[in-house]
């Protein structure tokens, strides 16, 4: 075990605030060699553009590979196997692996793909995270809520199963060892109890609760779990276990836009505003232009909450576009939206 690299995977909810708090894992890794896997959902690479941004010696940009090519557990064999040999067979290999799974992935798979024979002499899973977006949890957003599961089946007799927002939030709860209640700056004593009591029906017994604001917690405190999670996976239940290691990501979809130049930040936030509420958008990422400033706007929401700020100045090989990543359910508008949103 001690010849092993560890692996942690960060897993959670569009939004919930994981590369936040990678990006503090980072900053906190005190030399630690590291590597990141990416896993995105959509046709921009957001999440690793921002974590290449981040300019942290013990995690430099060659050591962050993006997997865009669909979701990180429907592709485990094509994509995510050769990644970890290939910085296993470096010449300096990492000493720890850090892989950030897309919104919508389910951990078993990924995890089960630690048991490989390829994979499992040389790596463990030192544990898995979930980041959970604490007032979302607190609202309902992702809990049970027998009386609307009702009112939707009298609505639709074709309807008998749980949302499949729901199924995936609880997934990603059963298989942590770590969950991270994020944006606790946002709730007060009584939410914060409702978001933990809920996180607790749906997760292990042996799962630790930690509250975060911003994702704020040290590498010292996440890395070293010491879980052997591929050891451990009958204690991490799934509602996919009976249609196998395939399922569909048929209920969401996501695009990207093309974003004029904006004269102020403002602009689009008002167009998002009523997008968002009129579209039942999941989230939107992205970069965006603004006349007259030489730093990058970055955007980030998660349903009605958005924020934005210039994250760095634009590249002189890099053209002065925007392009913003909306994820929804699948049916979204597309053309409406790009109206609303005055895309090119």
């Amino acid at each position: 075990m001690t010849a092993k690299i560890p692996a942690t995977i960060v897993t959670g909810f569009l939004g919930a605030g994981k590369t936040t708090l990678i990006q503090h894992l980072l900053r906190t890794a005190n030399g630690r060699r590291l590597a990141l896997i990416v896993n995105e959902f959509g046709e921009v690479g957001v999440d690793g553009e921002i974590l290449k941004s981040c300019g942290i010696e013990s995690c430099p940009e060659e050591n962050i590979v993006e997997l865009a090519n669909g979701c990180i557990c429907c592709t485990v064999a094509d994509d995510f196997l050769p990644t970890i040999e290939a910085l296993l067979n470096r010449p300096q290999p990492p000493e720890h692996i850090v892989i950030e799974t897309s919104g919508l992935a389910l951990p078993k798979p990924l995890i089960k793909a630690f048991t490989w024979p390829e994979v499992r002499a040389r790596v463990t899973v030192d544990g898995v995270i979930a980041v959970v977006d604490g007032p979302a949890v607190a609202a309902g957003r992702f809990a049970e809520d027998p009386d609307a599961v009702d009112r939707q089946r009298r609505a639709d007799e074709a309807l008998d199963h749980e949302s499949p927002l729901a199924e995936l939030f609880e997934d990603q709860l059963a298989a942590a060892d770590l969950i991270v209640i994020n944006k606790t700056d946002l709730m007060d004593a009584r939410l914060r109890a409702e978001a933990e009591a809920t996180v607790r029906r749906e997760c292990g017994e042996a799962a630790k609760l930690l509250p975060a604001s911003f994702g704020a917690i040290d590498a010292a405190t996440l890395l070293g779990l010491e879980a052997a999670a591929e050891d451990d996976l009958d204690s991490r239940p799934s509602h996919h276990e009976a249609e196998g290691e395939d399922h569909e990501h048929d209920e969401f979809e996501s695009f990207s836009l093309e974003i004029p130049t904006l004269v102020a930040p403002g602009d689009i936030l008002e167009r998002l505003r009523p997008a968002i509420a009129a579209h039942d958008i999941l989230r939107v990422k992205g970069f965006l232009h603004v006349a007259g400033k030489e730093m990058r706007l970055l955007l980030q929401g998660v349903g009605s909450r958005l924020q934005h700020y210039y994250d760095r100045p634009w590249r002189a090989d890099e053209p002065r576009a925007g392009r913003l990543v909306v994820i929804g359910l699948k049916g979204l508008d597309r053309a409406a939206i790009a109206a609303a949103l005055g895309a090119a």
